[in-house]
């Protein structure tokens, strides 16, 4: 196509509030210069007290500066992106690309297998030619259960696809389908919709109650010598690579109910042994790789977690017009689509739509070179996966069919020995991110990545439904993050002028998750213990050097709030929003630094830990009613809990301890030098409303541990009490 009849596949706008955000962080700026002015020329002198909680206040405002100048590279020049799959269609539709689907799946007991062949048959029936999808699902327990599910869902697809196709369904999960849909009223829909509701209620049954038993009915067992693969089975650390080719989609036989082909469905639990590395999800999706490149080789490669289904037909071809447009396709290695959770409620009690992350920071990065890889719910150019460098060449497009026998030992434990992958090919290993630092790795070689955001999430997942859960969760990807920055692939030193430099404080943003942690816990201890003895570590409210404490602490807070609204939240939702950053910091990011200095120096190694996607029906009841659950899972999180609820009683009791110290007239009290000391121990008391409701209120299941409750009560006495006699 010649450049003059040249019409893109997507358009890229620039946000219209930038004028307005910067003149804010300029606003904020100077606010903070002022803060430090005051700091630098008002600390008191050697003797005096509160001389030494001054100069850290100092060195906690001077952290918090520098990472407010980080954040604000991901909003300084914010893109969104617009694609016009029309185009598409019509310059492409008979020459599109192969496209290989990855789902991942590592534990039977927290995802559940109905919940994984959900996700599959969502993507098995994307809007794209069969012939050119292949889905792959990766076992990484070699659960028999699983491989089960997998052969129920293949039959089911025969009948799933030519519905979704007949009548435009979405989404195309059937689990997520049919709790969203009563029944059609017209006559014939409404008879298809009840004969395949029935099939997948009957599949449904059959797979939860092999789940419950442990085991698969005999007659099916019997039937299919996939089975067979499990005869050397010892144990899910050690089994040989167990492959099967469910649906071949180069079979003629392999057809749905309309005569028409079925998308290839594949089968594979890598090899391992015990006295081998497996490396866990990065491990999986390098096996998925070399094996897919042997089978089906599709040019581009979609990545999903298992409880992330396809709640959009059409996000493959959203994502082939930025790769196939004509000008700027080339460059780009992979588009990256938000991570969003179809169980959020209302006011999002654990913050766990990560809505400003997803609606407003991804979306500066990509105004710099590109989003990171998150892991999930990203289409890849294959060949950038396995160590391509950037060049103006076009996709490769070749194919390699080998026997199954053959390809089982690309999944074997021992074919990665005196090879690059996990190094310079494929997902790397080393870190519990892999996904950030792969793609970080795929940015540094020359290659752009692409942030899209529709305004119909393309993949739900499910959200953390405890805060055990979220807690842990934020901890491996704050020590990911932060082992990032010790590494040789930190973006401050290893990508400095092989990506933007906005892109660079990008990464590091998150990178510095971590540290924000020692800042923010002096923060939440220092101030508050001072207002005890009535020392004032902050400027008199009639002080003109109180306005630019006032203002960066409103204006910030304001903002923040107009942006969380913007971005479809509510009030209350920001509220919780602000306590589940306060909890992370204080506690979540504390554990993730240790962390990651631990496995940096070489004293432990690196794991991954898997969120559960599964609760009780009272944990959903209260999760739902967006009550704060501290009970299930507690035992993983318990130090992390008693850190919360002693810095959560501490505050208390000096807010407690300052009103009777008032109440009784004592001399020391000058409420006027203590005004913005008492309002932040005052925010946080009020914030922690939920931690003394666990703590001492509840008494459902829900509430916090007796054993936590008695030793952080304990703990806050202690330290309040020793410092109130310390002279």
């Amino acid at each position: 196509m010649g450049s003059d009849a040249y019409v893109p596949l997507f358009e890229t706008k620039r946000a219209k509030e930038r004028v307005i955000r910067r003149l804010f962080a300029a606003s904020i700026f100077v606010g903070i210069g002022f803060i430090v002015v005051y700091r630098l020329s008002h600390r008191p002198r050697n003797g005096e007290d509160g001389r030494w909680a001054w100069i850290g206040l100092l060195g906690a405002e001077l952290w918090f500066s520098l990472y407010w100048v980080l954040t604000q590279a991901l909003r300084w020049n914010c893109v969104y992106r617009r694609t016009f799959k029309d185009r598409l269609s019509q310059r492409y539709e008979n020459d599109l690309p192969g496209v290989d689907i990855f789902v991942c799946t590592a534990d039977p007991k927290t995802e559940q297998p109905i919940m994984v062949i959900n996700t599959v048959l969502s993507v098995m029936a994307y809007d794209y030619p069969t012939e050119k999808l292949s889905v792959y699902l990766s076992d990484d327990a070699a659960h028999d259960i699983t491989f089960y599910a997998l052969i129920e869902a293949s039959h089911f697809a025969e009948h799933w696809i030519p519905y979704c196709k007949k009548f435009y369904v979405e989404p195309r999960s059937p689990g997520a389908y049919f709790q969203s849909i009563s029944e059609p009223h017209e006559a014939e829909e409404a008879k298809g919709f009840l004969a395949i509701k029935k099939l997948y209620e009957d599949m449904e049954n059959r797979i939860i109650t092999a789940a419950k038993l442990g085991r698969i009915p005999e007659e099916v067992r019997s039937k299919y010598k996939g089975f067979s693969q499990w005869d050397s089975f010892s144990s899910q650390r050690d089994h040989d690579t167990i492959l099967q080719i469910l649906i071949d989609g180069r079979d003629p036989k392999a057809k749905d109910i309309d005569g028409c082909s079925l998308p290839t469905l594949v089968h594979l639990a890598r090899e391992k042994r015990p006295q081998h590395p497996h490396n866990f999800k990065a491990g999986a999706m390098n096996a998925l790789i070399r094996v897919s490149q042997n089978i089906s080789n599709g040019q581009i490669i979609l990545n999903v977690d298992c409880d992330m289904y396809s709640n959009y037909s059409s996000s493959v071809r959203d994502a082939l017009c930025f790769f196939l447009d004509e000008k700027k396709g080339h460059e780009i290695a992979f588009v990256q689509f938000p991570q969003s959770f179809g169980n959020i409620t209302k006011n999002e009690i654990y913050d766990g739509s990560m809505r400003i992350g997803m609606d407003v920071e991804f979306h500066g990065m990509d105004g710099y070179g590109g989003p990171p890889y998150v892991g999930t719910g990203c289409f890849h150019r294959r060949n950038t996966l396995t160590g391509k460098k950037f060049d103006n060449e076009c996709m490769e497009d070749w194919k390699r069919e080998e026997t199954v026998d053959k390809i089982k030992a690309l999944a074997s434990c021992t074919y990665e020995e005196n090879t690059q992958w996990g190094k310079e090919m494929g997902v790397k290993y080393g870190c519990p991110v892999e996904d950030v630092i792969t793609g970080l790795s795929i940015q540094t070689r020359g290659w752009k990545s692409v942030y899209f955001n529709p305004e119909r999430k393309a993949f739900l997942g499910v959200a953390t439904t405890t805060l055990p859960q979220t807690l842990v969760q934020h901890k491996r990807w704050s020590a990911g993050d932060f082992l990032i920055l010790l590494s040789s692939y930190s973006p401050a030193w290893y990508a400095r002028g092989k990506i933007s430099f906005g892109l660079q404080l990008g990464y590091c943003c998150y990178c510095l998750w971590a540290p924000n942690c020692f800042a923010t816990l002096y923060y939440t201890i220092i101030p508050s213990l001072y207002l005890l003895k009535g020392i004032s570590l902050f400027p008199k409210a009639s002080s003109p050097w109180c306005m630019p404490f006032a203002f960066v602490l409103s204006a910030k807070n304001l903002y923040s709030l107009a942006e969380f609204l913007r971005c479809g939240g509510t009030i209350l939702g920001w509220w919780n929003s602000q306590r589940i950053w306060l909890y992370k910091r204080t506690s979540s990011y504390l554990f993730g630094f240790i962390d990651a200095v631990l496995m940096s120096a070489g004293f432990s190694q690196p794991a991954f830990e898997i969120t559960a996607k599964v609760a009780d029906e009272d944990v959903i009841e209260r999760y739902e009613k967006e009550m704060m659950e501290f009970g299930p899972g507690a035992s993983s999180s318990s130090p992390m809990f008693i850190i919360l609820a002693t810095l959560a009683l501490l505050n208390l009791f000096c807010f407690v301890g300052l009103v009777a110290k008032v109440a009784t007239g004592d001399a020391n009290i000058r409420i006027d030098t203590l005004v913005l000391q008492i309002l932040l121990c005052g925010i946080l008391v009020l914030i922690n409303w939920p931690l003394f409701q666990g703590l001492l209120l509840r008494r459902d299941n829900g509430k916090m541990p007796s054993s936590i409750t008695v030793k952080s009560i304990g703990l806050a006495v202690f330290a309040s009490t020793c410092f109130l006699f310390l002279e």
